[in-house]
């Protein structure tokens, strides 16, 4: 009987345990170049594009003031008449003030007897009865008077507050017999003649903007469209949000209420030219957007920059040409170089 050597033996048993047999119905791996099936395309053609931009706003008062007392004191009349219009001048609210009044009082007897002095000490100045000094802290002493009585009256003024505008009161937040100060808030007072809209368009189309273009919007709970003005822009892009703040001018502002939430729509111009695809098939990345195109049956990774959106198309605005087909389904599935066959091109 002859026996194999030592080593072949050894070498016959580590190959046999290095075979594993293909379990049943387990899955072969994948080879490079596979083909993907049911994918749908889109070829790109020139469309007409009315260019639009969609933002969201707030309504706002064209004028809001907080009021606020100008001296301090207890309070001896009030006239807040809550969600009511007042005119200008309209008396709101009253300090006490008779201390003011006395004192008032006082300097104007001190004026009159200054006054008289004054006119005494004249007369005998051209007689040569009193030195040219005595007249003059004389005629001093009557100007200091009427200095301290127009002072005092200033301070008489501030224990009034009357509405700078015409307008409309908000709810008033303080009650007869209160002690305020210049800190203390009394109530809100909102122009009720016009109303502004403000809102911010993305930074790319800060240059398409111009005074006195024509916006429309809609508010919460009504399918009214209303019309404004653009009146003014922040002049400066703002650094977080990389978007430019805009004021527009309501036209018509009958049912409108300040604070309200508004939907702007703002017409930028027209495209004949412009490169649309659908949504769904940009892809977005960290930094960039991508779209897959097909050239010659292969799938082609391709970054894009976009631009408007409308209605289920965006628009393309650099790394597209009319011609391509881009794929809108089973981008999932494809990887650089896979041979793609559509089932449906649009």
């Amino acid at each position: 009987m002859r026996y194999l050597p030592l080593f072949s033996l050894v070498f016959i048993l580590l190959n046999s345990c290095g075979k594993t047999e293909q379990q049943p119905g387990a899955a072969a791996p994948p080879k490079a170049g596979l083909t993907v099936n049911a994918v749908e395309g889109y070829v790109v053609k020139p469309t007409a594009l009315a260019e639009k931009v969609t933002a969201g706003g707030n309504l706002v008062p064209a004028e809001e003031t907080e009021l606020h007392p100008e001296a301090s004191g207890r309070v001896v009349s009030l006239n807040l008449p809550e969600g009511k219009a007042v005119r200008k001048g309209e008396l709101l609210l009253k300090i006490f003030d008779e201390d003011l009044k006395t004192q008032l009082r006082k300097l104007e007897t001190q004026l009159k007897q200054a006054e008289i002095t004054e006119q005494r000490l004249g007369e005998l100045l051209k007689v040569k009865g009193v030195s040219q000094q005595e007249y003059d802290l004389a005629v001093l002493q009557t100007q200091t008077f009427r200095a301290d009585i127009e002072l005092l009256r200033v301070n008489l003024a501030k224990t009034e507050l009357r509405a700078p505008y015409d307008g409309v009161l908000g709810l008033r937040r303080i009650s007869p017999g209160a002690y305020v100060t210049p800190a203390t808030p009394i109530t809100t007072l909102r122009s009720a003649s016009a109303l502004k809209l403000d809102f911010a368009v993305p930074e790319k189309y800060s240059q398409q903007l111009r005074i006195g273009q024509t916006l429309e919007f809609s508010v919460e709970g009504s399918n009214a469209l209303h019309r404004a003005t653009i009146q003014a822009t922040e002049q400066r892009i703002n650094e977080g949000s990389r978007d430019l703040q805009v004021r527009a001018a309501v036209g018509d502002s009958r049912g409108l209420l300040p604070g309200a939430f508004a939907e702007v729509s703002l017409a930028l111009g027209n495209k004949p030219q412009a490169l649309m695809i659908p949504n769904q098939a940009v892809i977005p990345q960290a930094r960039d957007k991508k779209v897959i195109l097909s050239k010659g049956g292969k799938a082609t990774f391709v970054t894009v920059k976009t631009g408007v959106r409308q209605a289920g198309f965006i628009e393309i605005t650099d790394g597209l040409r009319s011609g391509d087909t881009v794929c809108t389904t089973g981008m999932l599935f494809l990887r650089p170089d896979a041979q793609v066959n559509f089932s449906k091109i649009d």
